[in-house]
């Protein structure tokens, strides 16, 4: 019987070692927590995003990060093969908006004991507070792993030690440092959906909610990517769903004094039918200061700002607002800009972009082109996805094919 030793006990670890297990195989996780799947519990807001129940195509749209290298390994195991997996386990799933798959639950805790219960059932060994810092070869094979200092013989090992975001859930990179040493090439990881700074100070619009918004990254008049949805503002910045997504298609143009975040507050409206609504407004409320007479279209909070880049006193009568001014108001409330600064820290980022080279990984097996015995499973691999569930199945995909394959 082979021996198969799982480094790492996240989503992708787990299934690996599961798939492997139900394979009939001799199955060992070693995770460095004290307890399996740390960074799912916090997944999703805490409820667990499992996977997105997109079409094919779809999917890989929604997997920037090298989404051919992911296209055997989701043929093998797909969003749908892990839906119908889960249910036919005992934990049921629901769809919700955006095709984002959820347990029925609500709870990210059921996921996890769900993969417990299901490694315990197929007499998978889970050591805890184990520190793996090496995996042995001799003649290009795998002979085994140091782990807390101490050599354990084994036939297979598979890496799933995750990427460098969250590190209070284990994830430290020592993964990349292993494969490393065994002549793997690491592309330097970066951060993927991360808030951004910005050089302006916008502390006064921190917690406020924007819906419905398009947003558009810029360098100079170049447009890089633009979101239709939700963002945030922080005390630093920009945040949210759409300024996520955005965040992973910058990176290339970070190192630019011109990129910018520009958000179209009424993307439902063009410019016209936009002033034809103000200028409804203004007939209303013509003897009323301006900052008091846009609540209706603007959260109260954005009001200042918008009348501020406007080059208009908040405290000017509506009647007496020019039509310079209101085309400054207009332009402003379709082109509201800020400048990046640069993006928060990779360990605030919900995912690691970057990791083992494609290149040398076999994608229908993801077995090692360089050591025989060794595989890779989830975020250490150069392969990375969208907000939505994507990168989690990404996990499970690669976990599954490793673990038959180990």
């Amino acid at each position: 019987m082979k021996k198969v030793f799982v480094i790492g006990g996240g989503a992708a670890g787990m299934m690996a070692a599961l798939s492997a297990a139900m394979k009939g195989k001799d199955v060992s996780i070693f995770e460095r927590n004290n307890i399996l799947g740390k960074k799912l519990l916090v997944t999703g807001n805490g409820r667990c995003n499992i996977t997105n129940f997109a079409d094919k195509e779809e999917f890989f749209e929604n997997v920037p990060g090298n989404s051919k290298f992911l296209y055997s390994a989701f043929s093998k195991f797909s969003n749908k093969d892990l839906i119908e997996f889960l249910n036919a386990y005992g934990l049921k799933t629901k769809v919700e908006m955006g095709l984002r798959v959820f347990p029925v639950s609500d709870k990210s805790v059921e996921v996890r004991d769900f993969f417990v219960n299901m490694l315990n059932k197929y007499h998978v060994k889970i050591n805890y507070n184990s520190r793996v810092s090496d995996i042995k070869v001799e003649n290009g094979c795998v002979k085994g792993i140091v782990v807390n200092e101490k050599f354990l013989s084994c036939d297979r090992v598979i890496l799933a030690t995750g990427g460098l975001s969250y590190p209070t859930t284990g994830c430290t990179g020592d993964g990349y440092e292993i494969a490393r040493k065994l002549g793997h090439t690491i592309i330097e990881p970066f951060p993927s959906l991360v808030p951004m700074v910005t050089e302006e100070d916008v502390k006064e619009l921190m917690g406020l909610t924007l819906k419905n918004v398009k947003v558009a990254a810029y360098a100079g008049q170049k447009l890089i990517k633009e979101e239709f949805g939700e963002m945030l503002f922080t005390h630093f910045g920009l945040s949210g769903p759409v300024i996520l997504t955005l965040s992973r298609f910058i990176h290339d143009y970070l190192n630019r004094d011109d990129l910018m975040i520009r958000i179209d507050l009424k993307p439902a409206l063009s410019l016209e039918k936009l002033e034809e609504r103000l200028l409804r407004d203004f007939n209303k409320n013509l003897n009323k200061n301006l900052k008091n007479a846009l609540e209706v279209l603007l959260p109260h909070s954005l009001i200042p700002c918008i009348i501020t880049r406007s080059n208009i006193s908040p405290d000017k009568k509506v009647r007496d607002v020019t039509k310079k001014e209101r085309k400054e108001l207009l332009y402003n409330l379709k082109n509201l800009t800020f400048k990046i600064k640069k993006l928060r820290p990779i360990r605030e980022a919900i995912v690691t972009a970057g990791g083992i080279s494609t290149k040398e990984i076999n994608p229908s097996t993801m077995e090692s082109k360089i050591v025989k015995g060794l595989f890779f499973a989830g975020e250490i691999i150069d392969v990375d996805g969208l907000t939505g569930g994507f990168n989690l199945q990404i996990a499970f995909s690669t976990g599954y094919v490793a673990g038959i394959n180990a």
